[in-house]
Order: structure tokens, then sequence, then C-alpha cells
């Protein structure tokens, strides 16, 4: 399934939770400590992502958004799993 994720880099701690709407639908926000230089803030957003939805590291990919805040993730696994704990997360 495909997730769409805002990103705050920078943040005190990692967390996973809250809703942004922004122009393509509604997006998780996802806070990581990690800074947002060459790569490290997109690398904290898959780990955290995969942690929160109980999947391998390796089940969350980045389709689209290697640059930029919004980004658009795939994660592997039960689709209804899945979109479940994501509209839980949104809040």
């Amino acid at each position: 399934m495909r997730i769409l994720v805002r990103v705050k880099p920078g943040a005190s701690r990692t967390a996973v939770g809250g809703r942004y709407d922004g122009p393509s639908g509604p997006a998780l926000v996802v806070a990581v400590a990690a800074r947002a230089v060459e790569g490290q803030a997109t690398k904290a957003v898959l780990a955290a992502v995969a942690a929160e939805f109980g999947v391998r590291g390796s089940a969350v990919t980045l389709v689209h958004g290697a640059t930029s805040r919004d980004k658009l993730v795939e994660v592997e696994g039960d689709a209804n799993d899945i979109r479940s704990r994501f509209e839980q997360l949104l809040g």
C-alpha cells in the first residue's frame, strides 16, 4: 500500500502520527531527529514508518520525493492492517 508522508526533519525526537492536508491529499506526519542532509532524514523516515507499521525495514520503500518534505512510500504487508493503522495514526 502506498501512503503519503509529510516529513519534519530536525525534531527533538522521532514521532509518527498526525495529519497534514497537502495538495495531494492527507499525509501522515513523521518527525525525525535526523537532518535533511544527504538522505539522512529519508532513511530515518523509512525506519520510523517500518517500526510504526510493524514491518521489516526492507518492506518500506521510497517511491517519490527523495529531496522533498512530501514523500510517497510503499509499505508491503497486509493491506487491511496497513490501512487501518494509517487511519489510526492520522487521528
